[in-house]
């Protein structure tokens, strides 16, 4: 006997239908001899829409009334799929964030665990019953309020009662049959991924990979847990974000693992770019800058800082960072434009990012070379490089983004002859 964390997205519990699929394959988990603990979403676009109708009734929303508000889809999804578990004779017992013992900070929106305390949880398993929680949510202990955890709660969620309860594996569902080379909607001939190291999985996240969040993959890291990435549409094995030291359940013990060159190629359309023109070239103006933006609250993902040109003494400086985080750093930017010293500024949200990522990296040459050939073929420009161990990156036009990946993908041999299947179409 296991024990086995689920997890369903907000597409695998869409409706009424759904719901009791996702019941079907978690009675049939515990008939199997598992004890079954379950994190669930949402139903469908129920956060999307609860978020419109908040800006409805307040164009700008209490942050603590809101997380109040967001919380509630969760609850919605976990009753009633202890509802249908029940209607199949078998016990469940449902459990809000709190209940299950999950502590968070006080940051309203986008809070972070602090710690798990699934006394319930145990005890509901040790009675034989199936456990239900409501994912993207927990309890901040000095506040008493209820906190969301941001995009991608209800993995991480997952994770930590894995983590806490340890568990054997973890699987979080999606609607795709687990982790591939690509974007399966951009890119259909894109290939399963048989497994993955955790280090890969955390940079492809980072860098627009969708089907897990950079937050659950790091905590699952952290905690040494086994993630089972797979679809609720399918009985198929998905894919294993494995840690290090962890064994591949398909390998046999002691057999190797090589590393791939390239595990697989990420795309995101949701940076912009801003430049900083005519920055004096003097030690110290990189550093107020940043500082400034960090103020602002914005996350900056690369950055370039040209050669100052001879004449003038001044640089230009830009940097990538989300879309969303772009207006209040522009903002902060242009009031301090007089003590900086800077000619201007130039906002850019026509962009779009494609990363290479793969451990094998590190030990093979010739990667580089065959990602800038590829997009040179291709007629892509490149406007900005960033790189890691395993990874590369580059800046290009947005609307050269789908046809530069579909060229970095064959260029690297990823393509599989078997278009993948989305089974509802969003990824998630």
């Amino acid at each position: 006997m296991a024990l086995i964390v689920q997890k369903y997205g907000g597409s695998s519990v869409a409706d009424a239908e759904s719901i009791k699929r996702v019941a079907k394959r978690i009675v049939d988990t515990r008939r199997a001899g598992h004890d079954v603990v379950v994190a669930v979403s949402a139903m469908g676009d129920t956060t999307d829409e609860l978020l419109d109708l908040a800006a409805e009734v307040a164009p700008i929303p209490a942050p603590r009334e809101m997380d109040m508000l967001l919380s509630s889809g969760e609850r919605i999804s976990m009753a009633l799929l202890a509802m249908a578990i029940h209607s199949m004779g078998f016990e469940a017992r449902s459990y809000t964030g709190p209940q299950a013992g999950m502590r968070t900070d006080d940051k309203y929106g986008s809070a972070r665990i602090v710690e798990v305390n699934p006394k319930r949880v145990r005890e509901a398993l040790d009675e034989g019953a199936i456990v239900i929680v409501a994912g993207f949510q927990g309890l901040n202990d000095d506040t008493q309020d209820i906190t969301t955890l941001g995009r991608g709660g209800s993995d991480t969620t997952a994770v930590a009662l894995a983590a806490a309860l340890k568990a054997d594996v973890c699987e979080i569902y999606s609607d795709v049959d687990g982790i591939f080379t690509a974007d399966p909607r951009v890119i259909p001939k894109a290939r399963k991924l048989d497994h993955v190291s955790s280090e890969e999985m955390l940079e492809l996240a980072a860098n627009g990979a969708k089907v897990l969040y950079i937050r659950a993959v790091e905590y699952a890291r952290r905690h040494g847990v086994l993630i089972h990435a797979r679809s609720s549409f399918s009985a198929a094995e998905g894919t294993y974000v494995l840690g290090r030291g962890m064994l591949n359940p398909r390998e046999s013990e002691g057999e190797v693992m090589e590393e791939p060159i390239v595990a697989g190629v990420a795309t995101d359309l949701s940076q912009a770019k801003i430049t900083i023109i005519g920055v004096p070239d003097v030690p110290g103006k990189a550093a107020e800058i940043f500082q400034i933006v960090a103020k602002s609250g914005a996350n900056v993902d690369m950055i370039v800082q040209n050669v100052s040109a001879a004449a003038t003494g001044r640089t230009d400086i830009s940097f990538t960072l989300p879309k969303a985080d772009a207006a209040a750093a522009l903002k902060a930017l242009a009031g301090e434009q007089a003590d900086i010293g800077f000619e201007s500024l130039v906002h850019d949200d026509q962009i779009g990012k494609l990363s290479v990522v793969g451990a094998g990296m590190r030990t093979h040459s010739g990667v580089s070379a065959k990602l800038f050939e590829a997009l040179s073929i291709a007629g892509v420009n490149i406007e900005m490089i960033s790189t890691s161990e395993i990874r590369i990156s580059v800046v290009l036009r947005g609307d050269e983004l789908a046809d530069a990946a579909r060229a970095v993908h064959t260029a690297y041999g990823l393509d599989n002859e078997i278009e993948a299947t989305v089974h509802a179409g969003t990824g998630r």
